[in-house]
């Protein structure tokens, strides 16, 4: 694998994860709100395995539906960070917080767009059922938040000759 692969790899572990625990957190905290259980929302991802109809009714957490739900939606954020930080790898200003956000704001829009607009129903996210839409608003923007923290603590951790020196 040549260096900007790997480069964009590894900044991708780092966005995509935070980007992930953000969104899933304001999901947690609207399940919480508008469903009988935090885990609501998450519970409906997994519905590309166990179909809406059981996934959309698992309220509370366990492994089946909160577990899959997670890691699915953890692998999709993860997918959305590598786009991004190949597409923009040659985009120095995205070490500063600003143009950052901005970035990850369209590749939270485009990833939303996707999402809800252009995939099939049973591969989309399944939490847009669970949770108004004001709250799905505020889950995809807490994606580009963690997105856009990510890359640029990713960025600026590769700068560093020794990124683990104080």
């Amino acid at each position: 694998m040549d260096e900007r692969w790997t480069a964009a790899l590894q900044e991708a572990a780092l966005s995509g994860s935070l980007a992930a625990m953000a969104s899933a957190a304001v999901l947690a905290v609207a399940g919480s709100r508008e469903t009988p259980s935090p885990a609501a929302p998450m519970n409906a991802t997994s519905q590309w395995i166990w179909g809406q109809p059981e996934a959309l009714h698992a309220h509370h957490p366990d492994r089946r539906h909160t577990v899959v739900g997670y890691l699915t939606h953890h692998l999709a954020a993860s997918f959305w960070a590598v786009l991004q930080a190949r597409a923009a790898q040659d985009l120095p200003q995205l070490r500063d917080p600003g143009p950052a956000l901005a970035a990850s704001a369209v590749t939270s829009a485009v990833a939303a767009f996707v999402d809800l607009k252009l995939t099939p129903e049973r591969f989309t996210p399944g939490f847009q059922h669970r949770v108004s839409t004001p709250a799905l608003v505020a889950a995809y923007a807490a994606f580009a938040v963690g997105l856009a923290a990510g890359t640029v603590a990713a960025r600026r951790l590769a700068e560093r000759e020794d990124p683990f020196a104080l």
